[in-house]
C-alpha cells in the first residue's frame, strides 16, 4: 500500500549529461512510478528501458514496468511486475502503451484510481491512439488520436486564443515529422514553471487534429504545425475528478524522447501528476529557442 510522500527540496538538475541529484535516504521522499508497456505499434522495447533511466536517475522516483503482451510475445529488457499490476502500489502510472484493450476490471480499477486523486497519470505520444471505445480513458486523456467523426478539436490561434472545432467537423487526426519550436501558453504552471518562452524540439513527429472531449484541459504549451497552420497542443493537462493527468504528444522514439525539454517535461509532470507540486528544477542544459539539446543516450 502506497504511504503519502514527504515534502522534497528543490532539485537542480546538472549543466550536462542525465537529469540527476544526490542520491536520498528516505524512501518516503520518492514517488513509485510505474511503466505499462508490452503492445505498441511504436518501439516500446527500445523508449521503456530509457524512460524508466530518465526517471530513476533523477532521483526522484523508483520505477516498475508492468507489460502487457500479446500471446506468445516476449518482454522487453525493462524488470516487469505482473500485469494487471496492483495500482494501489504506486503513486503515478505512465503509458507507454497502444494495442489491445486492457481487461474490465482493470480499467474500472485504474478509472477509480484516477478520478479520486490516488493515481497520477502520464501519457506520451501514441499512447494516446488506443481504447477509443472507453469513454473514460478518452475523457481522462482529453484529446487523442481520433478521426473527425469522434469528438471536438481543440487548438490555439495566433493571438493565442483556444478554439474548438466541432465533432465532425475538419479533417482527422494526423503528424508531420520535424524538429519544431515549443512556445509556453502557461508559464505559472508547477510544471512549466521556469522554462524558457520558446525552445527547440528534436526532430520529432508532430500531431495535429487531436480529437476528445476536451474537458478541464489545460494547454501548458503548442507547437505551430505548418500542415494545418495552427498551434497545436503539446503539452497539457486534463483535470479529472480529483485526478491529474499530464499529456505529451512528444516522443515518438528514443532520439526525440532524448531531448532534454521532453525529459524536463515527463520529469516533472509525472511528479506533479503524483504530488500536485514540482520539486525538480529545469536544467542548465535546457533548449534555446534556436537550439535543441539531447541528453546522452547510452549504447548497448
Amino acid at each position: 500500500m502506497k504511504t503519502l510522500l514527504r515534502a522534497a527540496a528543490p532539485i537542480v538538475l546538472p549543466l550536462v549529461g542525465w537529469p540527476s541529484m544526490p542520491a536520498r535516504g528516505a524512501d518516503a521522499d520518492q514517488i513509485r512510478a510505474l511503466i505499462i508497456d508490452g503492445q505498441h505499434n511504436h518501439n516500446w522495447r527500445a523508449a521503456t528501458p530509457f524512460l524508466k533511466h530518465v526517471l530513476e536517475k533523477s532521483g526522484r522516483f523508483t520505477v516498475e514496468v508492468s507489460s502487457n503482451l500479446k500471446p506468445g510475445d516476449k518482454p522487453g529488457e525493462a524488470p516487469t511486475v505482473p500485469f494487471p499490476p496492483d495500482l494501489t502500489e504506486y503513486h503515478a502510472v505512465i503509458s507507454n502503451y497502444n494495442g489491445a484493450a486492457w481487461p474490465e476490471e482493470f480499467q474500472k480499477t485504474f478509472d477509480q484510481q484516477v478520478r479520486e486523486g490516488k493515481l497520477g497519470f502520464v501519457l506520451f505520444h501514441a499512447a494516446n491512439n488506443c481504447f477509443g471505445n472507453w469513454p473514460e480513458f478518452n475523457r481522462m486523456i482529453g484529446l487523442g488520436w481520433r478521426n473527425a467523426k469522434f469528438d471536438d478539436r481543440l487548438y490555439l490561434d495566433d493571438a493565442g486564443k483556444e478554439v474548438r472545432v466541432a465533432k465532425g467537423e475538419g479533417t482527422n487526426t494526423g503528424e508531420t515529422n520535424h524538429p519544431y519550436p515549443v512556445i509556453m501558453r502557461n508559464a505559472e504552471h508547477p510544471i512549466t514553471k521556469g522554462m524558457p518562452k520558446e525552445w527547440m524540439h528534436a526532430k520529432d513527429q508532430l500531431m495535429h487534429n487531436l480529437r476528445g472531449p476536451a474537458e478541464e484541459v489545460q494547454v501548458l504549451a503548442t507547437a505551430y504545425c505548418p500542415q494545418t497552420k495552427v498551434h497545436e497542443p503539446i503539452i497539457f493537462t486534463v483535470g479529472y475528478g480529483k485526478g491529474r493527468v499530464v499529456h505529451t504528444p512528444m516522443g515518438h522514439d528514443v532520439f526525440a524522447m532524448s531531448c532534454v525539454g521532453f525529459v524536463t517535461t515527463v520529469l516533472r509532470g509525472t511528479e506533479w501528476a503524483a504530488t500536485g507540486k514540482v520539486t525538480l528544477a529545469v536544467p542548465e542544459n535546457f533548449p534555446l529557442a534556436d537550439k535543441a539539446s539531447q541528453v546522452p543516450v547510452e549504447k548497448k
